[in-house]
């Protein structure tokens, strides 16, 4: 292999997204204080436990909403069913730390739906009757209805690719529908429900903002209160590799079974249109509300109480500067898209002409970025920053490189981009796999130079695939709480870190105003990708 410019360029980008992973690894072996013993015996037990209660709930829930909601739009015909096709991935626009903010002003004592109950029906003792929905049940609520999407979309790619010949087998073999669905349609699509409930627990075991909500001491609170409240910075990462370890063996089981993912029928004669089963009223009617609960419970339910809370309190409109934080959210997206899609290039295009091995290897290593929880990624890129500060600039006695990188917007954006690098990547990958390498060869033998043909040619080709990472890491970024809430510049404030704050000092009506403004935001950007997301 020659040695160039583009493998050295694609080398550094993807080793410094290795870095905090690293990191993290090599902090296991560090030793700590005695809150690790202590720890160690009596809470490390219970993060764990609390993690895996919280991770086998939501992955029930969103198996059943996730691929109940694709069975139905996908193979039945009813009144709603091309609303509920896109609307259903709506619940992506609401994170699971708003939902949860939702979920406990609902049905909190003297909360919204005491005060419906008691305008219906006049003043009573409702708060007795109205069901509470806090600690472990509300976090497996809110983080599966926020959630459940990616099982749905992936779930329903596979049943849309479907043929009409595996239905047809399942009639000639005498089965009923519901034989028909447990024993072809279901085992059909398990690759592709498995790679959706792998991406469900890798969001599960990272998720922060709801867990620390309804106060659920998880393995990723535990990180955060052993670096802030202990300063204990050394088991903050050691509690990290264990959690690590959890994430990359779900990273590991999603990408084998999206390589082992097939949604083609290999069956002679051809494949035949999937037609969908005209419901009558009755049964069109069951279906129609199943989607309509799924889509309410998950979006509208959440959409509605911080539109409550908002108008119920104007006040909270006018005394947030909403302009500012929408400047800083939207500042951060465009230095976030535009650093991501410029590396991303780079890497893949230098995977592509060095055709080294190892550097795919360092590449697929570095993309599991995306699977480590932001909490982590933020402390263990504090961590490396203070061990180059100390180890090397004072040793040459130079000036701190810690706020350079530790509370600032350069910082922020790195940690963006090692958390959402996997994206940009894997966006760019999917589209360079359609440019077959003839052409490249062909502009070498024109003349054109590798920067020439990359500028002239790939560029261009791959303009819808860089406006679809563009939208999806917007997405992320509106949504990312941790990450934001550690590394960002003092007095620098987003949607999300607002509505956290409101929400940590139960000022749930203050939270409504910041968190509809994300939602609807989100909601925007969604609908924008919905028609890349859906095929049909």
């Amino acid at each position: 292999m020659k040695f160039n410019s583009w493998y050295l360029s694609s080398f550094i980008v993807s080793f410094i997204v290795a870095i905090p992973i690293l990191t993290v690894f090599a902090s296991f072996f560090q030793e700590t204080t005695n809150y690790f013993d202590i720890l160690k015996n009596t809470f490390l037990i219970e993060y764990i436990y609390n993690s895996l209660i919280l991770l086998l709930g939501v992955l029930v829930l969103t198996l059943f909403l996730g691929v109940g909601c694709a069975y139905v739009v996908s193979f039945y015909d009813f009144p709603g069913v091309k609303f509920f096709k896109w609307a259903l991935i709506l619940s992506f626009a609401v994170p699971a730390y708003i939902y949860a903010y939702s979920l406990t002003a609902f049905f909190e004592n003297f909360g919204t739906l005491y005060s419906i109950l008691k305008s219906l029906f006049g003043p009573g003792e409702y708060n007795q009757s109205i069901p509470k929905f806090d600690g472990m049940l509300g976090a497996i609520l809110s983080i599966s209805f926020s959630l459940f999407g990616y099982v749905y979309v992936l779930t329903r790619a596979s049943f849309h690719y479907q043929s009409q010949n595996l239905i047809e087998l399942g009639q000639n073999l005498g089965f009923s529908k519901y034989k028909s669905f447990f024993k072809i349609i279901l085992p059909s699509a398990r690759p592709a429900i498995v790679a959706g409930l792998a991406l469900v627990a890798m969001e599960t075991l990272s998720d922060f903002g709801a867990v620390s909500f309804f106060g659920i001491a998880t393995l990723t609170t535990g990180i955060y209160d052993s670096w802030i409240s202990f300063d204990d910075l050394a088991f903050a990462n050691q509690l990290s590799f264990f959690l690590l370890l959890f994430i990359l063996g779900l990273f590991f089981i999603e990408n084998i079974s999206r390589k082992k993912a097939q949604y083609h029928s290999p069956v002679k004669g051809g494949i035949k249109e999937k037609k969908k089963i005209k419901l009558n009223f009755s049964k069109g009617s069951l279906a129609f509300g199943f989607c309509f609960l799924v889509f309410l419970v998950s979006f509208l339910f959440p959409v509605l109480q911080m539109l409550y809370w908002t108008i119920i309190f104007p006040k909270n409109l006018f005394d947030l500067n909403t302009f500012q934080l929408f400047i800083n959210t939207i500042y951060l997206v465009f230095l976030s898209s535009v650093v991501l899609v410029i590396f991303s290039f780079i890497s893949n295009y230098g995977n592509r002409v060095t055709k080294s091995k190892f550097l795919n290897y360092l590449t697929t290593f570095s993309i599991t970025g995306y699977a480590i929880p932001g909490v982590i990624l933020a402390v263990a890129f504090i961590t490396f920053i203070a061990w180059f500060d100390n180890t090397f600039i004072k040793a040459f006695e130079f000036n701190s490189i810690k706020r350079v990188f530790i509370g600032s917007i350069f910082g922020l954006v790195i940690v963006y981009f090692i958390r959402f690098y996997s994206l940009a990547y894997n966006g760019l990958k999917t589209g360079y796999e359609r440019i077959n390498r003839s052409i490249d060869e062909s502009s070498y033998l024109l003349g054109y130079s590798k920067i020439k043909t990359f500028l002239g040619i790939h560029v261009p080709y791959l303009k819808n695939s860089v406006f679809l990472i563009g939208i999806l890491i917007t997405i992320e970024v509106i949504k990312e709480l941790p990450i934001t809430l550690i590394l960002r510049p003092f007095n620098f404030e987003t949607f999300a870190t607002t509505a956290y704050i409101f929400a940590s000092q139960d000022l749930l009506e203050a939270a409504a105003v910041p968190s509809l403004f994300l939602i609807l935001i989100a909601s925007t950007f969604i609908l924008i990708t919905s028609k890349f997301i859906l095929k049909d």
